[in-house]
This record gives structure tokens, C-alpha cells and sequence, in this order.
């Protein structure tokens, strides 16, 4: 499970002083006496009972410069751009008698939906009881990531993020599927960004069969890749077929394979660019390619 970290300061500081800090420190997840440093700031700002109501006071009256633009949603808040490699994150948790759960079902909060994380991060407990997870661990190496493959999680425990816990969620290691708090609650995150971290996938999974179910992480070259094979250009075609034959990422190399045979019609065709793929040493894509074979025979 995530480690805790064991924090009792009675400190305080503002954003802006921990934003300052956190970015002159270079947090490093991997580095016991970075990620102790770290925590203490993110300890610090969590003992600060004042500033995320002041800041979403501003919000709310639209002031200038008082937002930060994110690709999450609404339930996250992003409290500083990026500074080095970290930034800075509010997280909200609502429980099931809030309307918002009400009307808008668990899965948009990630509740019930067991997942790791391509990155590392640090969190507290800021507001509230906490949101529950039953914690697994697993070893990412040993994992390709095809849909349906087994995954040996080691159950560890459930437990709450409650006001002032503090953790270090581990990339890759440290899986988790939450549960809703009894009441309103939020955390705050210190997430550290790695320029590598796209290639690496985050998971999701299903704790009964203990296998994985689909690949969560967003990729653009991914989606770029798909759109150019749609659109047909010779050049397109020539880097996709090259893509599924060398690409160091084999989730790349599969969606190049399932573009280009989203152009065939023919069975046969298709049948026979699956064949290659399962010819191609990658066992993400001899699984995939196995599973459409037998598809197409059906």
C-alpha cells in the first residue's frame, strides 16, 4: 500500500511559500530524504485551514490569475501550474448523499474502479473523514498490459485518508479502489511529473478475476497515430506499418495494428494482418492478436 509517512509538525506556510519550495526542491519520489522534505511541506500547507477556502472564494468571483488550466475535471483543482517537476492539486470527495454523487453515479469519481497510477504522488487528507480504498500491490514489471491478462494483486488493507495522513502513493506498485467517504471530504496532492511517464501505462483492474482490464492513461501519439491511418495517406501507412514492426512501446505497436485493420473489409485481410502481429515476439501483441483471430474465425 501507499507508504505513510509519520509527520506531526504544527507548521504552517501559505500556497505560494509551498509552491516556491516544492519547486526549488526537485522532488524525487524514489529519494527517502526528498520525499521526507516534501511531505513536510505538503504538512505544512495541510495544517494551513484557511488558504483552499480563499482560493476557491476567488474562483467562485472570478478573479484574475486565480485559476490554473487542467485537463481534469471538475472534482480536481489544480493549485499551481507546473513548476519544475511537480505541481500542486486539491482533490474532492464527495459522499454518496451528495447531490453531485447523486446525479452524476460513482464511476465519475473513480470509486469501485481499482487502478494504479503511472506517476507518483504524495497526498493528505485536508477535509473530512477520507475516502476508503482496499489497497493491493503488484509487480509492474511482470505485467504486458493486454486486456484479460492475469494479475497476481497482494491484498495489504482498507483504510481512510483521514485529516492529516499523509502518503506517498508509489508509481506502478500501489493499487487502489476507493470507496466513497461517510461525508464530504478533500485531499491535496504534491504530483510529481516524470517526461516519461506517457510510456509508461496505468492500469485498470478487476479485483475477482485479478486481471487487467483495460489501459487508463491517456496517449496523443496514440490517438494522432490512429487518425492519420484513418485518413489514408501513403505516408501514414508507411510509419504505421513501421510503427507495429519497431516501436519500443508495444501499446503503440497494437494501435497500429488495430488502425490499419480497421481499413480492411475483408476478413481474410484482416485475419492475415493479425497473423503477422502474433509472429511478432510482443506478447501484448500475440495476445491481441490471438483474441482477433479467434474473433474473425467466429
Amino acid at each position: 500500500m501507499p507508504q505513510i509517512i509519520e509527520n506531526l509538525s504544527a507548521e504552517t506556510c501559505t500556497l505560494e511559500d509551498c509552491i516556491e519550495a516544492l519547486a526549488a526542491l526537485d522532488f524525487d519520489p524514489r529519494d527517502p530524504s526528498s520525499t521526507q522534505e516534501a511531505a513536510g511541506w505538503l504538512r505544512k500547507l495541510t495544517n494551513n485551514r484557511a488558504f483552499l477556502a480563499d482560493v476557491l472564494i476567488d474562483r467562485l468571483q472570478g478573479k484574475a490569475g486565480s485559476a490554473v488550466d487542467s485537463g481534469y475535471g471538475p472534482q480536481a483543482l489544480v493549485l499551481s501550474p507546473r513548476r519544475g517537476n511537480m505541481f500542486l492539486r486539491a482533490n474532492i470527495w464527495p459522499a454518496q448523499q451528495d447531490l453531485c454523487f447523486r446525479t452524476s453515479g460513482a464511476k465519475a469519481f473513480v470509486y469501485g474502479v481499482p487502478h494504479d497510477h503511472n506517476f507518483s504522488f504524495l497526498t493528505s487528507g485536508y477535509l473530512g473523514p477520507g475516502y476508503s480504498s482496499d489497497y493491493y500491490e503488484y509487480d509492474y514489471e511482470e505485467v504486458t498490459g493486454f486486456a484479460g491478462e492475469a494479475v497476481p494483486l497482494r491484498f495489504i488493507e482498507r483504510s481512510a485518508l483521514n485529516e492529516g495522513k499523509l502518503m506517498l502513493y508509489r508509481a506502478h506498485r500501489d493499487v487502489h479502489s476507493q470507496l466513497p467517504p461517510d461525508s464530504l471530504s478533500v485531499s491535496l496532492n504534491v504530483m510529481h511529473v516524470d517526461p516519461a511517464q506517457c510510456w509508461f501505462d496505468q492500469y485498470g483492474f478487476d479485483l475477482e478475476q485479478l486481471e487487467v482490464t483495460r489501459v487508463l492513461s491517456p496517449n496523443a501519439t496514440e490517438t494522432f497515430l490512429r487518425v492519420a491511418v484513418a485518413l489514408g495517406s501513403d505516408e501514414a501507412l508507411d510509419f504505421a506499418e513501421q510503427t507495429g514492426r519497431t516501436h519500443p512501446s508495444e501499446r503503440l505497436r497494437l494501435a497500429s495494428y488495430e488502425a490499419r485493420a480497421a481499413r480492411l473489409c475483408a476478413l481474410g485481410d484482416q485475419d492475415d494482418l493479425w497473423r503477422e502481429a502474433e509472429l511478432s515476439g510482443s506478447r501484448m501483441l500475440v495476445a491481441a492478436a490471438t483474441q482477433r483471430r479467434a474473433a474473425i474465425d467466429r
